[in-house]
């Protein structure tokens, strides 16, 4: 299947928006924080129109538990789908296009850490935010299949996640937030 990307749609924040309040519903006392994470959450860049969501728990068994409740969000349980730790939901439309990528983790792991400073890092660095959407223009073009488009970006997303962690951490130690 080709994949398909598009320019980033200012509606993606109420949506997830939107969604994040389900989600807190339905994951239950155990919902920490939920975030927009991925392309969709990175202003001017292209992204396939799937809405990726952070969500921390206290927990992964009560995560565990919810998983009735985000089946009738429509979420679909994949459950640690090749990343320990995780908790890999997906929903999609009544098409079968798929819509949201939900990624549950406890508090503490370093997933978390990964995908903030990813996000934040190419919302602060446009130039940046810029060479990845170019990659992934260039990737979609030629890669044959879903799999391969996510192989095809790996290398690039590794040194910027990298770069992102090492800037998070210099913030950090300044005590500054990292700016968005």
């Amino acid at each position: 299947m080709a994949v398909s990307i598009v320019p980033h749609d200012p509606h993606w924040s109420s949506v997830f928006a939107d969604e994040a309040k389900a989600l807190r519903i339905a994951l239950g006392a155990a919902a920490i924080d939920i975030h927009h994470i991925g392309s969709t959450a990175i202003p001017g860049i292209l992204a396939k129109p799937i809405i990726d969501i952070l969500g921390v728990v206290s927990s992964l068994a009560a995560t565990d538990q919810a998983a009735e409740r985000m089946h009738t969000l429509g979420y679909d349980a994949k459950g640690e789908n090749g990343i320990p730790g995780r908790r890999y939901f997906r929903k999609s439309d009544q098409r079968g296009n798929r819509t949201h990528h939900l990624h549950v983790f406890e508090t503490g792991s370093p997933h978390i850490e990964r995908h903030l400073a990813f996000r934040d890092f190419l919302i602060a660095h446009p130039g940046k935010a810029a060479l990845y959407s170019e990659a992934k223009t260039v990737l979609a073009g030629v890669s044959p299949s879903r799999q391969a488009y996510q192989e095809g970006k790996e290398p690039l997303i590794a040194a910027l996640e990298q770069e992102a962690i090492a800037w998070r951490r210099r913030h950090a130690r300044l005590g500054e937030d990292a700016p968005r």
